[in-house]
């Protein structure tokens, strides 16, 4: 009689267990030498000592999930390049698909494709400790630009507008300062055209709260056309609320921290958020942004690594603790599209002066003002509430341009320290301040 439940060692005993129909089995100890292992429908794998030690080493791709699997206190570990954790794509319905407290090295890549029309994913402390991404050739793209996929990916490939992909995602880490993951770090996509638009399946999420994320994506310096994100939601992803509750940092070339292509009516990062690359922004918004709120100091530190931005899509409002950057070309906010309310509590400050910065796919020479409103910006309010500062030379500290509009202005103190620099330019429409 076949056992419903039961524990294994090796890799014949748990091969043995799958063939008899077991459908929640326990791994002690750690399994090696064996293929890429197909878990059936509704199998669950434990590991025994409920910590994560427990688990599988592989050498190629690791585990493959079908329908209604789950995985829990469990290690998967192969090469950095390979996928740890992945799914069938010959299943119609792929049904929910559960990860808890489960590490790996290597990727884990859930999607839909091929015959997969439903998928649901339910993640909760996961951690992928490493893993590289740039050989994938399945990259999206959309403003000028091609993404990398990251460790920990979900994405709706079909262009089947009824196909669905939701989740719920808790905890989710990826990389260390020791093995930054060489691509993006959370990275979640829809079906879309090369536009950014949504053409064909959507991705979906309640939820996605991030645990610590590093990243250096690998990409060769001065490249224009191809970017990563420590957490990304692309073109196609609607996410109800995005939290992150432990630091997000990018150290590469176009390693943008915090990346919105799809949509969000809530983003708070409550953790520092921190760039050391060229063109690491902090916060880039292109799609439908409704309130963020960064309640921890943005720091960029590398040539062209501005702080926030919003060169497309809409944005509500947004609220940040304090911004501070570091390299030529580097500046704190910018803003060329109508947007809502925009505070900052502490300081606005920038220590570079002219360089280039990655916008839209082409390197474009800036100069590293701490606020610059571009033609074609209508601001609602803006609040610098603390100090805004410039260190370099012939900046404006704070510049509206001809051709931009704040409704509403409230400043503090405004400084320029450069040589041939001025604290402000007012060349745009301030209706009140």
């Amino acid at each position: 009689m076949n056992k419903e439940t039961q524990t294994v060692t090796d890799a014949k005993e748990l091969a043995d267990a799958l063939e008899s129909g077991a459908k929640d089995i326990t791994i002690e100890g750690v399994i090696k030498g064996s293929p890429s292992i197909t878990l059936p429908e509704g199998v669950t794998l434990h590991g025994a000592k409920g910590d994560s030690s427990d688990g599988f080493e592989f050498l190629a791709k690791g585990l493959r999930l079908t329908k209604d699997n789950s995985l829990e206190n469990l290690t998967v570990k192969t090469l950095d390049y390979e996928q740890a954790i992945y799914n069938s794509l010959e299943i119609t319905d792929a049904g929910t698909l559960r990860l808890r407290n489960v590490t790996t090295v290597g990727q884990v890549y859930l999607v839909a494709e091929g015959a997969v029309k439903h998928i649901r994913v339910e993640a909760d402390g996961v951690k992928v400790l490493s893993a590289d991404l740039r050989g994938r050739a399945e990259q999206p793209h959309g403003y000028g630009v091609d993404v990398l996929q990251g460790g920990f990916t979900l994405w709706n490939r079909q262009p089947d507008p009824a196909a669905t992909f939701s989740a719920t995602l808790r905890g989710i880490s990826v990389g260390t300062e020791e093995t930054p993951v060489r691509g993006s770090g959370v990275f979640l996509a829809g079906y879309a055209d090369r536009e950014g638009k949504l053409t064909g399946g959507a991705f979906t999420a309640d939820l996605v709260e991030t645990g610590t994320i590093v990243t250096d994506g690998g990409i060769a310096p001065g490249t224009p056309d191809k970017i990563t994100g420590g957490v990304f939601v692309v073109s196609g992803a609607k996410v109800e609320r995005v939290e992150n509750s432990g630091p997000v940092t990018t150290h590469g070339q176009n390693d943008m921290v915090l990346d919105l292509w799809g949509e969000t009516p809530h983003w708070v990062a409550n953790a520092p958020i921190t760039s050391t690359g060229p063109s690491g922004i902090g916060f880039v918004n292109f799609g439908d942004m409704g309130a963020l709120e960064v309640n921890a100091p943005i720091v960029t530190n590398g040539l062209g690594a501005r702080g926030f931005n919003v060169y497309d899509g809409t944005l509500q409002s947004a609220k940040f603790e304090s911004i501070t950057t570091h390299g030529d070309g580097a500046i704190g906010i910018q803003i060329s599209r109508p947007v809502g309310a925009v505070a900052v509590t502490g300081d606005v400050t920038t220590t570079g002066g002219e360089g280039l910065s990655l916008v839209k796919g082409v390197q474009t020479v800036l100069k590293a003002s701490a606020v610059s409103i571009k033609p074609g910006a209508v601001v609602d309010a803006l609040g610098i509430h603390g100090k805004i500062s410039t260190e370099g030379e012939g900046l404006a500290s704070f510049e509206i341009l001809e051709g931009a509009t704040v409704h509403e202005l409230h400043l503090g103190e405004v400084e320029a320290h450069g040589a041939d620099s001025i604290p402000t330019r007012l060349e745009g429409t301030v209706q009140q301040q």
